[in-house]
This record gives C-alpha cells, structure tokens and sequence, in this order.
C-alpha cells in the first residue's frame, strides 16, 4: 500500500486499481498526444473513438459473449435502468417479474409497480434478506416479460451463486457490485447492466450489456434518452456521454485482462474472502454475520459485534489503522466490507488483523 492511502472498503464508490489510478495520472494532462486533458477531449475525436470502442471490445471479450450482444454507456446510474427496463419492455398484459432479495431489487421492483406493470417471483424479505431465493422458490409467470434479479446485494452481503432457469422468460440482471469478479456463462442473461461505481470505475456512467434483439426495439412513444432504442443505434453517442467515467471503465477491463481475466479474478476473490469469513466464523459469536453461509457475497462482507457502542469503536479504531470505509449501512448496522477486485489480499488480511486485536481486546 502507498504510504499515504487506507484500504478502502467503502461500498461505491469503490476501490480502484492502484495500477490505473496512476495510469490515468499520468496521461491526465495530455492524453494520447491530442495536446488535452480526457476530460477536455470530444466525443467526436478519433482518439476518443478508439477508447469507447476498445472498452466496448474489452468488455465483450471478458464476457465471452458475440455479436448478438451489444454494449452501452447510459447515464442515470442503476436506478434510472429500474424505471427504464419496465417502461422499455413491460406492459400490463406482460409483466415484469422480480425476485426480492435485498434493498436494490426491491427498488427496481417498486419503479415497476408504480408503472402497474411489475409482479413478485419471490421474495427474502420476510427473513431480512440473509439469504437468497434459490430455484425451487421461483414462481415466474408464463407470460412474464422478463425475470429481473439483482445478483449481489451489498447492504446484506448475499450473492447468488447460482444462474435461474426461466423457461424461455428473458433473464435481466443488475450486476452493478459484482460485475466481472468471477466467470458467469453470461450467455445466459438477455439484459445486464451495472453502475460501475462499485466495482469498474468511477461513478457517473451505466455499462449495459444485451441482446441486440432486445434494444432493437423502439419504445417510440417514451421520451427519445429513456429509449435503450436510441444508445443502441447512436452506439450511445446521441448526446455527449460520460468521457471520462467511459475512460476508466476501459482501463480497468485492460487491467482484469491483464491480471488474468476472470478466472483470476475469482481465485483472487474467493482467498479474500475465505479468510474474513473464517475471521467472523471462529469469533465465538463475537462477530456475527447477517448472511446465510450459503448466500454470502465474495464482494461485500456483513457483520454485527455486541453492542452498536463496540461497532463505533470498531470503525473510529479501524481507520487509525488505515482500514475505511467499513461501516455498514444504516438499514442494517454493524460492519460492511467491500472487498472487490481491486481491494489487494494484503488490505482484507490487515482487516482480518485488526478484527482479531480487537476482539481480544473487548470481548
């Protein structure tokens, strides 16, 4: 670690690769040549071009995915997309279905009940959301529109780690907080999107990835920037896009690349994440944590301690250590940590460190 950064475990905006950080330093002032800064630099330029191209191509490629799919930069973060999929391709007679497991897919599915065109597949509410709906709790109906889930769920740390079998129904996904942390037959989902904030880049750009047959289609009746109708034929280019954030985004999917790809990713996720678990497991109840062992995240860790008086200490003590960001949400309480790609073995062991100190210290 520099020796003036914490490990960031803040949920989004996320930790970045070191790597690209500088990267992007370096050629801040003067990128590729053009005499200006990528934030200065048009839309329009040929040395623009190449980067929303080669981000678009790296994507894919990371992906495994060919050309039936099409990738695209909107704007509006993830929740802009909860409004935007069932205006897009719902209606009363062909519903959306949602699976609730978490705070987000309870929100997408309210934009789409407040539109009268949503209905509940399952749901983990009733149980705070420790675990996710697995298979044989999927009621999705025959006529639905799509089953739309959300694939990681950061205030309660559960993730799914299985794909849903839908009968033919087109499988939509946010996968805003786990996007490209381990290899998924992406093959299977007709509609992926993320706000990159968590675990691509910096806030301030959607990376949608989808079947061309689905954003052929032209919702001519809603405003022309709610229409995916439109980023899909202007290859989201109608009105000045998020330069900078799209920027990023391709240099941190050189970098996945570079590192390995996702197999690697996984590798590195999954020894992440085995130890903090382990760290909560053998706590004798010290620490507790809110999901279902089955359910767990490899990218966001949830857990109590004692008392909410222990948890302050705990966050006001883990940053003088150099550890931030690791209170958790509000609706939950407690302890959060976000361990996405970016976040190095070394800053999860110094964590798992500090835990074991302080539990020593005040159980």
């Amino acid at each position: 670690m520099e020796a003036d950064r914490v490990y960031n475990f803040n949920p989004g905006p996320g930790t970045l690769p070191l790597d690209v950080l500088k990267e992007a330093q370096a050629e801040f002032l003067n990128f590729n040549h053009s005499g200006m800064s990528i934030l200065e630099i048009s839309h329009r330029s040929p040395q623009y071009e190449a980067v929303h191209q080669q981000a678009k191509k790296d994507m894919k490629e990371l992906m495994g995915l060919g050309d039936d799919y099409e990738v695209l930069f909107c704007q509006g973060g993830a929740s802009q997309q909860f409004a935007m999929i069932p205006m897009n391709f719902a209606s009363g007679t062909h519903k959306g279905a949602y699976v609730l497991s978490g705070s987000f897919a309870e929100k997408a599915y309210k934009e789409a009940e407040h539109l009268g065109v949503g209905t509940i597949a399952a749901s983990s509410k009733a149980g705070s959301y420790k675990h996710i709906p697995q298979q044989e709790e999927l009621q999705i109906p025959s006529d639905a529109a799509y089953l739309h889930i959300c694939c990681n769920n950061t205030i309660y740390g559960t993730e799914y780690h299985y794909v849903p079998e839908t009968n033919g129904i087109p499988l939509f996904a946010d996968m805003s907080s786990d996007m490209l942390s381990r290899p998924v037959d992406f093959k299977k989902f007709d509609f992926i999107y993320a706000g990159v904030q968590k675990n691509l880049g910096p806030a301030g750009v959607v990376l949608v990835v989808a079947k061309k047959s689905l954003l052929e289609r032209n919702a001519d009746k809603l405003p022309t920037m709610l229409r995916y109708a439109t980023f899909y034929k202007k290859d989201s280019l109608y009105n000045t896009p998020p330069v900078f954030c799209i920027y990023m985004v391709g240099k941190v999917a050189a970098w996945i690349k570079a590192q390995g790809g996702l197999t690697e990713m996984a590798r590195r996720n999954e020894k992440k994440a085995k130890i903090l678990y382990e760290a909560i497991d053998r706590s004798d109840g010290f620490y507790r944590g809110h999901a279902e062992p089955g359910s767990r995240s490899f990218m966001n860790a949830t857990f109590r301690l004692p008392s909410e008086d222990l948890e302050k200490k705990f966050v006001t003590e883990a940053l003088t250590h150099g550890l931030s960001g690791i209170k958790g949400h509000r609706s939950v309480g407690g302890m959060r940590a976000s361990i996405y790609n970016a976040m190095p073995y070394e800053g999860v062991a110094a964590l798992v460190d500090f835990m074991e100190k302080f539990r020593k210290e005040n159980a």
